[in-house]
């Protein structure tokens, strides 16, 4: 059973696909040890960068108070995710399984750990999560499986998302709290939509708004789409987009795929090229992301760091502006309802872009339960060193991804196995047989099944030698009224012995390339083995 299948048993849920790629197994000790200056450059630089530069400015300003507990190393070192086989301890149904957050990480035995054992495991980045309590512990944990696929993804599966009456009742613990500090760590976040039953309750649109300030990781699947024939689909996605756009604060649209996960019969087979296309493309979203998470590790940081400048700024201006005797507690208020008006002036006074500053609402809920006049006063040494980090260090470790994405071998730096890998060489695997593709497993030649049409064309075009002239093809090639770019592509790969010129098997390879296109396929950018005419290719010796 696949984790796609498990998503299918469920009611609308969130599922927070934590991606912290993590370089170091990608390679053995030996390739470790031949190139440690490059292999450790971005990932230990991070380290180092945010504990000497970042992290004391957080501490003086009490960040980690209002926004987000200390970055430790696990945090930097944690790696990304998608399963296809059971996982221990989970539990499947037709109703939300609204119980608990489970991690889903790679084991070399099988097995569960509670989550007050994996708070306290200081090899690993969830020990910031034990300030959300026992209530919340007592329903987080985490399966190991001997899975390919988890060597280089980490899957974290939300509770069901709950509906009507009875999302009134408390979980007992802070669900959107927890959810925003997921949504800070993870590469790819999915919310996961049933085509059949969409329904975005108060508490959906709750954890939507816990993502904020993350949307680039947010993708969307609207599942279950096979439920719904064609026409109820169209207006279902509508429906989803129009709801989206009134929870997410961006004007940007989110990535949306749509398909049917699980291994059951489509109840509407109308649509089944679609769902293979959507489903290929969210597999290669995610098997990418071992590769990109190093740059994702440095984006976080630099929002961090300028959210991070901001607080400073806030907490210094209100220490500041707080009487050194009496009417502290009157001040203190005036300040909180004036919030906005402070954030204007810091704005100005600074060159600080809105987008930069907290949540009013939640930064003045937070301030009236804190003393003002504990406040550290302004330290511009501090700014200064995160300014340069922000100039120098960073730009200096982006300089590096490239070298680094040079060292790690290609096929590592994707997600194997799995539901990646199972379908791969096989005429069901994406494309297989499609296109380009197409008689890759035949013996005769693709192309002579339908050069019998091209081949009188080719005589009414007055061959010399057996052979027309580029000036004679691209009159008859601008015929299909493909743009010339297109058809110089298809003039490149046709003419296998680049003499300028077209022979009778050429030709026919040039137009049914042409018919490709037109029918919607992309070129290759070499001529596979199996499109190369039989007259063209080099005898096999032995």
């Amino acid at each position: 059973m696949t984790l796609m299948e498990i998503r299918c048993r469920r009611m609308s849920s969130l599922a927070l696909c934590a991606v912290n790629a993590m370089f170091s197994f990608m390679n053995s000790d030996a390739k470790r040890k031949k190139q440690p200056e490059v292999y450790v450059s971005v990932t230990e630089s991070l380290k180092k960068v945010y504990k000497q530069k970042l992290l004391p400015l957080e501490e003086h300003y009490k960040f980690h108070e209002f926004h987000s507990p200390p970055l430790e190393d696990p945090d930097f070192d944690a790696k990304p995710m998608i399963l296809l086989s059971d996982f221990p301890g989970m539990r499947i149904g037709p109703e939300p399984t609204t119980d608990r957050f489970i991690v889903v990480m790679y084991g070399e035995q099988d097995g569960t750990i509670p989550g007050n054992a994996l708070v306290v495991d200081t090899k690993r980045q969830f020990r910031p999560l034990s300030r959300f309590g026992n209530a919340f512990l007592n329903r987080f944990q985490c399966s190991q499986l001997d899975s390919e696929v988890l060597k280089s993804l980490t899957i974290v599966d939300t509770p069901g998302i709950l509906s009507g009456e009875k999302q009134r009742i408390d979980r007992g613990y802070d669900f959107v709290g927890v959810l925003e500090w997921f949504a800070e760590r993870v590469d790819r976040i999915i919310l996961l939509f049933d085509a059949h039953k969409l329904d975005i309750s108060d508490e959906f649109r709750r954890c939507i708004e816990a993502v904020g300030g993350n949307e680039d990781k947010v993708r969307i699947v609207l599942n279950k789409a096979d439920m719904v024939d064609h026409q109820q689909l169209m207006r279902v996605y509508g429906a989803l987009m129009w709801s989206l756009g009134k929870v997410f604060k961006t004007p940007e649209v989110a990535r949306v795929y749509i398909g049917s996960f699980w291994d059951k019969p489509l109840h509407h087979d109308i649509n089944r090229r679609l769902f293979e296309d959507e489903q290929h493309d969210l597999f290669v979203d995610l098997q990418g992301l071992p590769r990109n998470a190093a740059l994702r590790k440095l984006n976080d940081l630099i929002k961090r760091a300028r959210l991070a400048k901001v607080h400073a700024y806030i907490i210094s201006y209100l220490r500041k502006d707080m009487p050194s005797m009496m009417g502290k507690e009157k001040r203190k208020k005036e300040l909180i309802q004036n919030l906005d008006k402070i954030y204007e002036q810091l704005q100005r006074e600074h060159n600080i872009s809105p987008g930069d500053f907290p949540d009013l609402k939640r930064m003045q809920e937070q301030l009236q339960h804190h003393d003002f006049s504990k406040f550290n006063s302004l330290k511009p040494k501090l700014i200064e060193m995160v300014d340069g980090m922000l100039s120098s260090d960073i730009a200096r470790l982006m300089s590096h991804l490239p070298q680094e994405e040079h060292v790690i071998k290609p096929e590592r730096s994707f997600v194997k196995g799995g539901a990646f890998s199972e379908i791969r060489e096989t005429p069901f695997s994406f494309g297989q047989g499609e296109g380009v593709n197409a008689g890759a497993d035949e013996p005769q030649w693709v192309v002579g099944k339908e050069r019998y049409k091209w081949d009188e064309t080719f005589q009414q075009l007055g061959p010399v030698d057996g052979k027309i002239t580029g000036a004679i093809a691209k009159a008859h090639m601008v015929k299909s009224k493909l743009p010339n770019s297109v058809l110089s592509k298809i003039w490149k790969l046709s003419d296998v012995d680049k003499d300028g010129m077209l022979d009778l098997d050429e030709f026919a390879l040039a137009n049914y390339l042409i018919n490709l296109k037109l029918d919607g396929h992309e070129m290759p950018v070499e001529l596979p083995e199996h499109l190369l005419p039989p007259s063209k290719r080099v005898p096999q010796i032995g």
